[in-house]
């Protein structure tokens, strides 16, 4: 048994947060150093000025873009960790709190119905899942709702099949248009529940981008949906041309006999996802 202060969690959170406020993943940059080699035009003028924009936040450790996000952490707990200090969501709520206003970035959560902000950033989007052994590995996940807005849930039924999966897909990015700010990152979850299945297409966009599901049948819906994707031609920022999406990426899980949900959620071309281990 590990006995782990909540406070090392905190000081975690807060770092993973810096760094995702103001940097891309290097996957992110060569999805979109490859898109700039393919394109011509408005849409090459569009991706040299993300580029610049990336450069520039790195460097002068800057918000990578205005819309800093809601803090999504995925942590997983080892069962055989022992916690000790103030409660786990406290934890990761001060290292939100503290990392946002360090870093300057936008603090843009608020009541859903007065629209009062809470000042702070928090709460976080906290999601727990307990795993064997004595490590505790959280996920940062600043998720802007320009992209986030665009997202869907389709509850298909079993005789739409593939076909309807990737339809879902590529429908959701060609009615989200240029609004995600595009070229965009779609997160696919297929299978579990009306709520298990749009958690599963937020884990997805905490894969390395670009990378392929182990499972070929899956592999291979993410291969379909992403051409069919390009073949809109949105393009850079709505520019039109040749890649309007950086990559998809599916999780799956078990569902129902009767069911097919799918839930599509849209990230920007700013993938921004930071991770550590304790």
């Amino acid at each position: 048994m590990r006995t782990l202060d909540t406070s090392l969690i905190s000081q975690c959170v807060y770092r993973l947060a810096r760094k995702a406020g103001t940097t891309l993943t290097p996957a992110c940059h060569a999805l979109l150093e490859k898109a700039r080699s393919t394109e011509t035009g408005a849409a090459r003028f569009a991706l040299d000025t993300l580029l610049e924009n990336e450069r520039i936040a790195a460097a002068e450790q800057m918000p990578v873009c205005q819309d800093t996000g809601m803090a999504v952490v995925l942590l997983e707990l080892g069962q055989d960790v022992h916690l000790t200090g103030a409660p786990l969501a406290a934890a990761v709520d001060d290292g939100v709190r503290r990392a946002y206003a360090d870093g300057c970035f936008r603090k843009s959560i608020c009541d859903p119905l007065t629209r009062v902000n809470t000042g702070d950033n928090t709460p976080a989007h906290l999601h727990v899942e307990m795993t064997a052994g004595e490590q505790v590995r959280i996920t940062f996940l600043p998720k802007g709702f320009g992209s986030e807005n665009m997202s869907r849930l389709y509850m298909l039924t079993p005789a739409e099949g593939r076909a309807g999966i990737v339809n879902s897909i590529v429908e959701t990015v060609r009615i989200a248009g240029s609004r995600p700010c595009p070229p965009v990152y779609v997160g696919v979850g297929i299978g579990g529940a009306f709520d298990s299945c749009a958690l599963l297409a937020k884990k997805a966009l905490t894969r390395e981008a670009g990378s392929s599901h182990p499972r070929e049948d899956v592999a291979a819906i993410e291969r379909e949906a992403l051409e069919k994707i390009n073949a809109l031609r949105i393009g850079a920022q709505g520019f039109g041309g040749e890649v309007t999406a950086l990559g998809v990426a599916c999780e799956i899980a078990p569902t129902h006999i009767a069911g097919l949900p799918v839930a599509v959620n849209v990230q920007c071309h700013c993938i921004r996802c930071e991770k550590e281990t304790l």
